[in-house]
């Protein structure tokens, strides 16, 4: 209503409605001054805000994460993997290096835009008036009943970030997870997985993740064991044993793929079958099983160029420990 003796809306102590009745002369413009322009007007300007600080937290994000990506390695890290890279044939340390930052970003962008997001509801209704109390304790027992029905899934996506934060395993890596073992194909929030040497492709659960055995992760060792007779002259064929290491080693062809001077470390093993002795070498993770056939190969040439025999149990195919070489 007007003010009787000034002609002016009853509202004419607030600044914003005697500038709406100066430039439009309109009384019931000025006297809802508040509900039809200052609070559409902050809501958005909250609206604004939130899109600006979601767009600048994704583009931080997003810098972050294509760094780690594709920029270069921590120094700390690069004497070994500056050997491991020379063999990256596949661009698997690549493509492991971008799905982990690109699974750390989606998390990360994700939880930015629930925060602004939450914020900028709770300024909205805010503005609105509406109490919020009652649809704080709604959503605390939304909630409650979402946590426990989907317990499972809430605890794959918390295993699966530990697993990417911590680098447990990536793409490339072969892993045995208990059940399944293979070679990583992909890693997720949710689910990894992983094809067999069989070519079975398995999906796992990260929750289920109770241990993992990564046998490629930092360097792998190469372990041997080869069976002669019990009447074998041991020091001479643990001599060979070291003598074909170590021309191996020696060769330009695996000098980049053997990262330490192999080791005969003499008797592994004395059983009814024969006696073994066991070589070992240190490889890069993606030539190890390469490694390992090629010793194999030239330790078994060799032994029978010295005349040194194998047990004739494991060559008649008796139980125990197979062809004795691992």
């Amino acid at each position: 209503m007007d003010d009787p003796s000034t002609g002016m809306p009853d509202c004419a102590d607030y600044w914003l409605c005697q500038k709406l009745y100066d430039w439009f002369g309109l009384d019931w413009l000025a006297e809802n001054a508040r509900v039809l322009v200052a609070t559409p007007a902050r809501i958005l300007l909250v609206v604004l805000v939130a899109v600006v600080a979601r767009a600048l937290a994704h583009r931080a994000i997003r810098r972050l994460t294509d760094r780690t990506a594709t920029g270069a390695m921590p120094t700390i890290l690069r004497p070994l993997r500056n050997r491991v890279a020379q063999h990256d044939a596949d661009g698997q340390i690549t493509e492991r290096r971008t799905q982990r930052a690109e699974a750390i970003g989606s998390v990360l962008r994700s939880f930015a835009s629930i925060v602004v997001l939450g914020i900028a509801v709770v300024l909205v209704l805010g503005e609105l008036g509406i109490n919020l109390a009652p649809i704080v304790a709604s959503a605390g027992v939304v909630g409650v009943a979402l946590g426990f029905g989907a317990q499972n899934l809430i605890k794959d996506f918390i295993a699966g970030i530990g697993i990417i934060l911590e680098d447990q395993y990536g793409v490339g890596d072969v892993v045995d997870l208990g059940e399944a073992s293979g070679t990583v194909e992909a890693v997720g929030l949710r689910i990894t997985r992983l094809r067999d040497v069989n070519g079975v492709v398995w999906y796992v659960r990260n929750g289920e993740v109770l241990r993992v055995g990564n046998k490629s992760q930092g360097f792998a060792q190469v372990v041997i064991d080869m069976p002669v007779a019990h009447d074998t002259d041991l020091e001479r064929a643990r001599t060979v044993m070291q003598e074909v290491a170590d021309a191996m080693y020696a060769e330009e062809e695996w000098a980049a793929v053997l990262l330490a001077e192999p080791e005969s470390l003499g008797v592994e093993q004395i059983t009814a079958e024969g006696v073994f002795l066991r070589v070992q070498v240190r490889s890069t993770n993606a030539d190890q099983w390469r490694v390992g056939r090629e010793l194999r190969l030239r330790l078994k040439e060799r032994f029978v160029a010295e005349g040194i025999r194998t047990p004739l149990p494991l060559l008649a195919g008796a139980t125990g420990n197979g062809s004795g070489v691992r």
